[in-house]
């Protein structure tokens, strides 16, 4: 049936990259499985409203193209849909895993969801599971906690993103509630938060006993929710990157853990898998086979998408990359697609944007209330950044000295778009 519905040249296009100003002709003419916002968005500090505009153009473009296939749209919607103005930004992981209060973060997630679909984005790269063992690490805020248990408590998140699934749901199978819900990805697997000495993209050496019992953990709690997508980690385990780890990512996780969604890589993470990062002189044929044959199903990053897709065609006619291999990939994408009802409503829900910032919902108002935030609010004309503000009090006077006191972008917190 799949080699009927999709030509084998298409099946090797389960590709995920940047949103260029070309996407519209890569859509129609190379036909992609999906499109990344990153932050970019359609332009600059561009409302939510404008997302939904640009994400229905792509979608359109996506519906007219040789398969009518639609996109699935992602971004890192990391503490809350921090990537488009005026939305609500919650504190990050390290913040929440410290209250261990799962009912909060699963309103979180509902109202992430919710601020995301109103923009016509149908895919979270959230949450990190990563269990944080060195606080070296320049990405521990990213951490729920250093213990598994509450990380794992806290990656209830997922089951608002995606909403509920029955409990007759097969296991393992990925599940969507509804228009209101997203994608999720439980990331980064495995192992990213105990590399040795906290080196980001580092090496975690450790026994397999301490991997499964420790930095897997967590993952257990996320393929129980039917989690939809897993992402890989950048980093290595006992010398091998996690990208081409084909014991971890196939036989693990897909295999013995029943993972029936779909892995992705992470940003140009198979560009990792070579010493030479820069995109111009990576080598793609190897970098793809390495990943390919490993279990990645979805390739994100901004390499050379026809360089790319010649390599991998070339690794199948050549019996390098079995064609079974992209068979089971592109099953698992669309698994994903109608499991999000991405086929029955691929268009964004402009009936939720008067909800984005928490307005017009009671449940998103007591929400707001109870984390004692505002939506992101800045000042286009005097530079103001308002939304997290430093109250010191018992001193008359204070001397703060710093080389980025007058650069605002180097004091927002991570994963914050910001407006100036």
């Amino acid at each position: 049936m799949l080699r009927q519905v999709v030509p084998k040249d298409d099946r090797i296009s389960s590709w995920c990259l940047e949103a260029p100003k070309t996407m519209i002709d890569l859509i129609q003419e190379e036909f992609i499985e999906g499109g990344l916002n990153a932050e970019s968005g359609p332009y600059d500090s561009a409302p939510v409203k404008d997302w939904a505009d640009k994400a229905d153009e792509w979608q359109q473009a996506a519906l007219q193209s040789q398969l009518g296939i639609p996109l699935i749209l992602g971004v890192d919607a990391i503490h809350g849909h921090n990537n488009a103005y005026g939305t609500t930004i919650f504190p990050h992981n390290v913040g929440l895993g410290a209250t261990r209060d799962a009912e909060l973060i699963q309103r979180i997630g509902a109202a992430t969801a919710l601020e995301a679909r109103a923009g016509g984005i149908n895919y979270a790269f959230a949450p990190c599971v990563a269990v944080v063992k060195d606080v070296r690490w320049n990405r521990c805020y990213e951490s729920y906690s250093e213990d598994p248990e509450i990380v794992g408590r806290m990656a209830s998140i997922i089951t608002s993103l995606q909403g509920l699934p029955p409990a007759e749901h097969p296991k393992g199978h990925p599940f969507v509630a509804g228009r209101n819900n997203v994608i999720a990805c439980a990331k980064h697997f495995v192992g990213d938060g105990g590399t040795e000495g906290g080196k980001n993209e580092g090496d975690t050496r450790i026994s397999y006993d301490e991997l499964e019992t420790v930095h897997m953990a967590p993952y257990l709690d996320c393929i129980s929710q039917h989690v939809c997508t897993v992402m890989a980690s950048y980093s290595s385990y006992n010398g091998q990157k996690m990208h081409s780890h084909e014991f971890l990512l196939t036989d693990v996780l897909k295999n013995k853990l029943g993972f029936k969604g779909f892995v992705i890589s992470d940003w140009r993470g198979i560009d990792r898998l070579k010493d030479n990062r820069d995109s111009e002189g990576a080598e793609y044929r190897v970098c793809a086979a390495l990943g390919i044959n490993a279990g990645i199903d979805m390739v994100l990053g901004r390499l050379d998408l026809v360089k790319f897709q010649e390599g991998l065609i070339s690794l199948v006619e050549a019996g390098e990359v079995p064609i079974s291999r992209i068979d089971d990939a592109v099953e698992r994408i669309l698994r994903v697609k109608f499991a999000a009802g991405i086929f029955e409503h691929p268009f964004s829900d402009r009936s939720l944007l008067d909800l984005v910032g928490c307005k017009g919902s009671p449940f998103l108002m007591l929400l707001n209330k109870q984390l004692d935030l505002k939506p992101k609010s800045y000042s286009r004309n005097a530079h103001q950044w308002t939304h997290y503000q430093l109250t010191i009090l018992h001193s008359p006077l204070w001397l703060l000295v710093n080389l980025h006191m007058q650069k605002i972008s180097a004091r927002r917190p991570n994963w914050l778009s910001l407006l100036i």
